[in-house]
């Protein structure tokens, strides 16, 4: 038997075998970096349409539940209150989302889509899915059901982790 050719020494991908080939202790760091290269795909998709990053979490978060407390929306979303304060006046600048006082408890303010939001969320979920048509390029259906349920677990196993006793 002779050396191998290139060719042979690449997987289906083309990628050399070693570039594919990931140790238990590499989890944290590719995982990692999945999640920027995604973030960084779906902002440059989003930016067209002049949403910036993290916005289409909180648009995504009122489609669903119109009129949440920046508290709400903070944890909802793993982020810290001052954040998602600058977050909102941000969008609420640019035409997004408002703040109302609570009708039941005026010392509340809640946070609501504008029409101008509602129109976005179409641009949003057309940025998401292009963004994970690309992350998924090479995939078959079933590879991509059996990593969503992975990460899935994943995330359960860490999200339990974090909760108080």
């Amino acid at each position: 038997m002779g050396k191998k050719s290139k060719a042979e020494k690449k997987g289906k991908n083309g990628k050399k075998k070693d570039e594919l080939a990931v140790e238990p202790h590499d989890l944290a760091s590719v995982l990692v970096q999945a999640a920027r290269s995604m973030r960084t795909v779906l902002s440059r998709n989003l930016h067209e349409s002049g949403l910036y990053a993290g916005q289409d979490g909180v648009m995504l978060a009122l489609a669903e539940t119109d009129g949440l407390t920046a508290g709400a929306l903070a944890a909802k979303l793993g982020v810290k209150a001052p954040t998602m304060t600058r977050t909102i006046g941000r969008m609420e600048a640019q035409g997004f989302l408002e703040r109302r006082p609570d009708e039941e408890d005026a010392r509340l303010t809640k946070v609501y889509l504008t029409a101008p939001g509602r129109e976005r969320l179409q641009t949003i979920a057309e940025a998401g899915q292009h963004s994970e048509k690309l992350a998924t390029r090479g995939l078959t259906d079933k590879q991509v059901r059996t990593l969503l349920k992975l990460l899935r677990v994943v995330d359960s196993n860490l999200q339990a982790a974090r909760a108080p006793d």
